[in-house]
C-alpha cells in the first residue's frame, strides 16, 4: 500500500507529454491515490519530436489505471468560472471527495514584447488564465475541504518569476506574483480549518511551456519550425548551477512531499525549485 492509499487527487494542466501536471498525477497514483487530471484540450499538440499521436488525458488515465488505481478524465477551461465548477463537481460524483488539489494549469504568453508592446488580448488571456484561473480552481476545491479539511492539501505551481520581474513577460509575472499572493492568503484562510496551501515556483524545465513562444519565434525569423526546435534543444547551459533544465519528475517529487503527511507543518510557503539558479 502506498502512503496516499484511499486519498484523491485532482491535477490540472494534465494533458501535455511533457508537462508537470502528468509527471504529478503518475507519481501520485503510483503513492496510492486516485486522480483526476483536467486539461482545456484533451489531447494537446506539442512541436516536439517523439510525441506524435500523444494520446493526452486519456493517455495520463491510462497510465494512472496501470499503478492500480482510479483515474478521470475533465476537460475544462480554467478561465471559466462555471467550466471548473462542473469539473469539480464531476470529480466528487466520480470519487466522493478532493483531498489534494495540485494545480498546473497555465500559459507563458509572450516572453520578449515590451509592456509597450502588449496587446489588451494578450494581457487578458494570460491573467484569465494564469491569475483567475487559480482562483476559480482553488475557490471551487476548498469549498470541498472545508467540512472535513484536516489534512487535506492544496499545491499551486507558480514560478520564478513569481518573485521577479524578466524584460518581454509582463503579463506571465503579474500572473505568477498574484498567484503568489493567492496562495499565501488562501493559506491564511484555510489554516482554521487544518487545510495546508503551498506554492512552488520552478525556474527552466524541460516542457511544453515554451512550445507557443518557439512557433512565434519560427515564424518571425521565417524558419521552419523544425530547425527552430532543433536550435532550442542545442541552447547551452542555461544560466543554473547544476548546469540543466530540470525534470518534470522532480518537481512531482516535491508535489509529493508537500501533499504526504511529511509536510503537515508547512503552509503559507513559497519553495523555489531551479537548480540554484
Amino acid at each position: 500500500m502506498g502512503s496516499l492509499e484511499g486519498k484523491v487527487a485532482l491535477v490540472t494542466g494534465a494533458a501535455s507529454k511533457r508537462g508537470m501536471g502528468r509527471a504529478i498525477a503518475v507519481r501520485l497514483a503510483k503513492e496510492g491515490a486516485d486522480v483526476a487530471v483536467l486539461d482545456k484540450y484533451a489531447a494537446p499538440k506539442s512541436i516536439w519530436p517523439g510525441d506524435e499521436g500523444w494520446g493526452g488525458l486519456n493517455a495520463v488515465v491510462e497510465e494512472i489505471k496501470a499503478q492500480g488505481r482510479k483515474g478521470l478524465a475533465l476537460v475544462a477551461d480554467i478561465a471559466s468560472g462555471k467550466e471548473v465548477d462542473d469539473a469539480v463537481a464531476k470529480t466528487l460524483e466520480k470519487f466522493g471527495k478532493i483531498d489534494f488539489l495540485v494545480h498546473c494549469c497555465g500559459i507563458r504568453g509572450s516572453m520578449t514584447t515590451p509592456i509597450t508592446d502588449l496587446s489588451e488580448e494578450d494581457w487578458r488571456a494570460i491573467i484569465d488564465i494564469n491569475l483567475t484561473g487559480s482562483f476559480f480552481i482553488s475557490r471551487a476545491v476548498a469549498r470541498t475541504m472545508i467540512p472535513d479539511g484536516e489534512g487535506k492539501k492544496i499545491v499551486l505551481i507558480g514560478s520564478k518569476a513569481a518573485t521577479q520581474g524578466y524584460a518581454g513577460s509582463s503579463g506571465y509575472c503579474a500572473s505568477k506574483h498574484g498567484m503568489l499572493g493567492l496562495g499565501r492568503t488562501l493559506a491564511a484562510e484555510l489554516a482554521q480549518y487544518k487545510i495546508n496551501v503551498n506554492i512552488i515556483n520552478p525556474g527552466g524545465f524541460d516542457t511544453n511551456l515554451r512550445d507557443q513562444e518557439i512557433i512565434k519565434r519560427a515564424k518571425a525569423r521565417g524558419i521552419a519550425l523544425e530547425k527552430a526546435v532543433e536550435e532550442e534543444l542545442k541552447k547551452p547551459g542555461i544560466r543554473v548551477p547544476l548546469g540543466r533544465l530540470g525534470k518534470p519528475e522532480e518537481i512531482a517529487d516535491l508535489v509529493y512531499f508537500l501533499v504526504s503527511e511529511h509536510s503537515a507543518y508547512i503552509t503559507g510557503k513559497a519553495i523555489d525549485i531551479d537548480g540554484g539558479a
